[in-house]
């Protein structure tokens, strides 16, 4: 086994078990109304992010002490090399302050560029979700594959932030394919990209976030067999578009999220 296999696998197993130690620590605030601050971009922050944030921390820093790790809540921890871990210690977190399951850590680590590793978990329902490149996607043990639908009058289409994904420039053309796709839902965070990893969407559309929040999307989804893009097709985390699918139907809504200058 060379070294670089030995370090994925690791690094997976890492991704892995800060989420678990993340979403250990939130679920210990969970449904205990704890005071919710505000952060300088008004988005919403509690203790349970700080200890969630921590924990995860703790984990990563453990396991590969020397590598650089960006945290939501934390900043920039400088390293050593091309590796970078990043952290969200809880997506979601409105959802947690009001007593919703829909939340969760998100864990990546970044290589050279490339997210090579990540993981994610939804505490309040017992999921786990992981991969590394090259070693496929996981839930609970579980290997994950993603749905075979091609036609896109016959898929499902999971949604994330509604005021970014509805505010000019993607607005019309997202209603097309709203419109014209058999079902559409909207659950948020991390459980919107989890229904395509569960096979309950064919495609996941998100907008105006920020890199913590779709880290180790990319190779979970590419892992699972699917694709993840920009709305312009480029095979980045970009923070103010990207497009998750089964691969069948991704085509369709880059073609589409481009009739017009949308970027």
């Amino acid at each position: 086994m060379t070294q670089k296999k030995l370090s994925l696998d690791a690094a997976m197993d890492t991704a892995l078990a800060a989420v678990k130690a993340a979403g250990d620590a939130a679920l210990r605030h969970f449904r205990t109304g704890v005071r919710i601050e505000h952060k300088q971009d008004r988005s919403p922050v509690t203790v349970a992010d700080r200890e969630a944030e921590a924990a995860a921390l703790d984990v990563i820093g453990k396991a590969f002490p020397d590598h650089a790790i960006l945290g939501e809540e934390t900043g920039l921890r400088p390293g050593e090399g091309q590796s970078r871990w990043i952290i969200d210690p809880i997506d979601g977190t409105r959802g947690f302050i009001r007593g919703g399951k829909a939340w969760g850590p998100l864990v990546a680590l970044e290589l050279g560029g490339r997210m090579v590793a990540g993981a994610m978990a939804i505490p309040a329902e017992g999921r786990c979700y992981w991969a590394a490149e090259g070693k496929g996607a996981y839930r609970d043990g579980e290997r994950l594959h993603l749905t075979e639908v091609k036609d896109w009058s016959q898929a499902t289409l999971s949604l994330g932030e509604l005021q970014n994904l509805l505010a000019p420039p993607y607005r019309e053309d997202v209603l097309e394919l709203v419109g014209t796709c058999e079902a559409a839902r909207c659950e948020g965070d991390l459980v919107g990209c989890a229904m395509l990893l569960d096979g309950r969407a064919d495609a996941w559309l998100e907008a105006g976030v920020r890199i913590w929040d779709l880290a180790p999307l990319k190779v979970l989804v590419e892992e699972a067999g699917g694709r993840f893009t920009n709305f312009s097709g480029r095979n980045v985390v970009d923070e103010a578009s990207s497009i998750a699918s089964n691969g069948h139907v991704h085509e369709h809504l880059i073609e589409t999220l481009n009739r017009k200058e949308s970027l």
